[in-house]
C-alpha cells in the first residue's frame, strides 16, 4: 500500500510544480455533487452518510486553495430544488452536517476563511440559518480567504432578486422606470447580487460526472471556464483539483 501513496504524493507535487502562478484562477467555485452515490459505491447501507464525508471534505478543498494562493472559493451545498423536492429526512441530515461540521469548524480559532452566504436563508431550517449567520458574524473580521456557501440557492432566482432589489432602491429614490431603463447597465444589476463585493467565478468545477450548471452562479459564470469531473465529491482528490487547475491554465494560455 505504501508504494501507491508515494507515487500519488510524487504525482501531486509534480502537478503543483508545473502550474503557472500567473495562470491560476482567482475565484474557484465547486458544485459538490455525488455524496449519496459515493456512499453507495463505498458500500454504506445508508447513502446519507455521504453528506458527512462531503461536508468534512470541504476542509480539504480550502486547504488546497490556501496552499496554492486561491483566495475566493464558492461551494454549492444545496439548491432550492434540493430543499423542497428531496426526502425530508435527507434534507434534515444534510442541514445537520452543515451546522455541526461546516459552520462549527469555520468558527474555530486559527481558521483563516471569512464566510459569506448566497441564497434564501428563509428556505432553511431556523437552526441551520442561525448557525450560518453566527459563522458569518464570527468570521467577519478575518483578512484571509473568502468562502461563499450557496445554500437555498438558485442562480435564476438570484438575478430576479437582484433586479427586484434594484427596482425597489431606485423607486425609493424617486427614479422613474423609463429613466432607469434608459441608463441600466449590467453593473447596476450586479451590485444587487447576494455577494456584490466578491468577484465573478474564474473556474467552476462540478463533480460526479454531470455536465450541467444546475443554475449555479449563472450571473457570475459569464466569463468562467467550466470543468466537469467524473469523480464523486467525497472522492475528489487533490490531484483531481490540480488537474482542473492545469486544464484552466491551458485554456487561458491558448
Amino acid at each position: 500500500m505504501r508504494a501507491p501513496r508515494v507515487l500519488y504524493r510524487w504525482y501531486a507535487k509534480r502537478l503543483h510544480r508545473k502550474l503557472d502562478s500567473g495562470l491560476l484562477p482567482r475565484h474557484v467555485a465547486v458544485a459538490m455533487d455525488g455524496n449519496r452515490r459515493w456512499a453507495r459505491q463505498q458500500g454504506f447501507e445508508d447513502p446519507g452518510v455521504g453528506h458527512r464525508y462531503g461536508a468534512e471534505h470541504l476542509e480539504d478543498l480550502l486547504d488546497w486553495c490556501a496552499g496554492i494562493g486561491i483566495g475566493h472559493v464558492t461551494v454549492y451545498v444545496a439548491s432550492n430544488d434540493n430543499l423542497t423536492k428531496r426526502d425530508s429526512g435527507e434534507v434534515a441530515h444534510l442541514m445537520a452536517m452543515i451546522e455541526e461540521i461546516v459552520a462549527e469548524r469555520l468558527m474555530r480559532p486559527g481558521n483563516r476563511w471569512r464566510l459569506h452566504l448566497a441564497g434564501r436563508l428563509d428556505h432553511l431550517p431556523d437552526s441551520t440559518a442561525h448557525a450560518l449567520k453566527a459563522a458569518v458574524e464570527a468570521t467577519a473580521a478575518r483578512t484571509g480567504g473568502h468562502l461563499t456557501i450557496a445554500i437555498g440557492y438558485d442562480g435564476q432566482v438570484e438575478i430576479v432578486d437582484a433586479v427586484r432589489s434594484l427596482l425597489e432602491a431606485e423607486a425609493a429614490r424617486g427614479t422613474a422606470v423609463g429613466d432607469l431603463a434608459e441608463r441600466l447597465t449590467a453593473a447596476d444589476i450586479g451590485a444587487h447580487r447576494y455577494t456584490p463585493d466578491l468577484p465573478g467565478a474564474d473556474l467552476i468545477i462540478r463533480t460526479s460526472g454531470e455536465r450541467r450548471l444546475s443554475s449555479f452562479l449563472l450571473w457570475q459564470s459569464a466569463g468562467a471556464e467550466l470543468y466537469f469531473c467524473d469523480v464523486y465529491w467525497p472522492g475528489f482528490r487533490q490531484v483531481d483539483f490540480l488537474r482542473a487547475l492545469r486544464d484552466y491554465a491551458r485554456r487561458r494560455a491558448a
